[in-house]
């Protein structure tokens, strides 16, 4: 028989948060995958386990190469237990490329549920929770990141973000330039340690705030886009629009489609505005 692989969350600041079972799998596992061994040995030792089985390293610089050597340990009848340093593995941590090589061998894969600072964040934010999409970290150039940005511009769910601290004045400025200064968002730092804070206003005055120097892990949370009447959207704005999802990589096509159906108008309405624009440059 196949063994088991288990996604297991752990703590993201209060160690007493860790689920009951965690402990049962850290000393029960064949093998135990973590991101970083010494957090993983203060973990066994804040919850007073011992694990017995094998502990190896998983990280984003040998995730690749160790991934089938825990498939072998799996198909041999392990039970094979991840965790990563905060969360849960595969949402912005390692995790992805083992869980889609188990899921190929048809090798059982199961979760214990944990602390997650997605879902805190947004508990914790004030803003609408309904509909809420998970962006990760952003791209560290500049000129990426507002493109990143501008794709999801008007994007009416709620937007969730990771960020280094170093990096948080310059992510709110990008933000406040590609959704607008007055967009309504929250910073939550710290969440679940001794000193948790959020922060919520509008982007200008975050990114203000932010610039005078942030530390700890850090989760943003940004309203969506405000839903416009169809009449409220001139034809420039359309265009900008399709084109922001052309330098993204769709096909002209498919971004006029993707437009029309966000602003609720007619195709026709949107591809006449892309080919007037197209001419007045040709004119010009």
């Amino acid at each position: 028989m196949t063994g088991t692989l288990v996604l297991a969350g752990t703590p993201i600041g209060d160690i007493t948060d860790a689920p009951p079972r965690l402990a049962a799998e850290l000393s029960g596992a064949d093998v135990i995958a973590a991101e970083d061994t010494r957090r993983l040995r203060r973990l066994t030792q804040a919850l007073g386990v011992q694990p017995k089985g094998r502990v190896v390293s998983y990280f984003e610089g040998n995730e690749a190469a160790r991934t089938p050597e825990l498939v072998e340990a799996l198909l041999g009848g392990s039970r094979v237990l991840l965790v990563t340093d905060a969360g849960m593995p595969s949402v912005s941590d390692p995790g992805y490329r083992l869980v889609a090589a188990a899921v190929e061998k048809d090798i059982k894969v199961t979760a214990v549920p944990g602390p997650s600072a997605v879902l805190t964040a947004l508990a914790l934010s004030g803003l609408p929770v309904d509909r809420f999409c998970f962006e990760g970290f952003l791209p560290r150039k500049a000129g990426e990141r507002l493109s990143r940005l501008r794709e999801v511009a008007e994007e009416r769910r709620t937007l969730v973000y990771f960020e280094a601290p170093h990096r948080l004045d310059d992510t709110l400025a990008a933000m406040a330039e590609a959704f607008g200064t007055d967009r309504r968002a929250a910073v939550c730092r710290e969440l679940t340690k001794t000193y948790e804070e959020v922060r919520r206003g509008p982007l200008a005055e975050l990114a203000e705030w932010a610039a005078e120097g942030v530390r700890g892990e850090i989760t943003v949370v940004v309203e969506g886009a405000p839903e416009r009447a169809s009449g409220e959207i001139d034809a420039a704005e359309l265009v900008r629009r399709v084109r922001v999802r052309e330098e993204a990589g769709e096909r002209r096509k498919e971004a006029i489609a993707a437009v029309a159906a966000d602003a609720g108008l007619p195709k026709r309405e949107v591809f006449d505005a892309v080919v007037a624009d197209k001419n007045a440059v040709r004119g010009g």
